[in-house]
């Protein structure tokens, strides 16, 4: 868990390069924020209305990313960049490969690729940054897997629910994708309100934030829940630069200000 000062804690510094985010000062004017999924890899600069994408997958790897992202955002000027990543992230390091993405993530020079100050977060923790507003909160993003992060009071914990044991199979599989289609619409909702409702009391949540791809066919959405925007994850890639605040009660204070 981490208190806010992600200025210190989530820089990307691999292979023994220079901290490169020294003499940026405290807030870069322009951040590139990117959300890879395993759908697809959405990209967003500071000041830009519209997002850009491609496709994802099985095959996308950490330097074909990067590639793509610098080739769609090469008209765009950026300072820094923030990158959202569907796994754990240690240190600012991806601790291990993602499940549904190719390979070649783990020790991979973000900061050499780019030329640029990187900050990499789980991507469920970044959205679910961007979606707070105070309090406890719980975030599950129904995407191609499922993304969970919790923030109590500004500090956030990025967790790993999905591969974690429910029923006879894992809660991944039941409000994945996987999941969606094994079990049809009604039922892979009925276990979307289930698990929401189990989780929020066992963490005690002040409320649930759905977020993820599929996060709008949940048509009834269970108490103390609201549906997230995807959006929201670019809307944390800049807040995860805040590095004045002292925590990101103060980042999202300082964000509504601005808004």
């Amino acid at each position: 868990m981490y208190d806010g000062d992600v200025g210190r804690t989530e820089i990307t510094n691999t292979e023994g390069e220079p901290d490169m985010s020294r003499g940026l000062g405290t807030n870069p004017r322009s951040i590139l924020v990117i959300d890879v999924g395993g759908t697809h890899v959405k990209v967003l600069a500071s000041g830009k209305q519209n997002r850009r994408k491609f496709p994802s997958g099985p095959g996308m790897t950490a330097s074909r990313m990067v590639r793509r992202a610098k080739d769609l955002a090469k008209d765009w000027t950026y300072q820094a960049v923030s990158i959202g990543y569907p796994g754990p992230v240690v240190h600012g390091r991806p601790l291990r490969e993602p499940y549904n993405l190719g390979g070649g993530w783990v020790g991979f020079n973000f900061l050499k690729a780019f030329a640029r100050p990187v900050k990499l977060m789980n991507d469920a923790a970044m959205q679910a940054l961007g979606s707070y507003a105070g309090g406890r909160m719980l975030f599950l993003g129904l995407g191609t897997g499922l993304g969970s992060a919790m923030i109590v009071d500004g500090i956030i914990e990025p967790m790993e629910l999905a591969h974690l044991p429910y029923k006879k199979r894992t809660y991944e599989d039941y409000l994945g994708k996987r999941g969606l289609k094994r079990l049809g619409k009604k039922k892979w909702m009925r276990y979307v309100a289930e698990v929401v409702g189990e989780l929020r009391e066992a963490l005690q949540a002040d409320y649930v934030v759905l977020g993820g791809g599929n996060a709008k066919r949940v048509k009834s959405l269970p108490p103390r829940t609201r549906r997230g925007d995807n959006r929201n994850a670019f809307r944390g890639g800049l807040r995860l630069w805040a590095r004045g605040a002292a925590s990101h009660r103060e980042a999202l204070a300082e964000d509504r200000r601005k808004r």
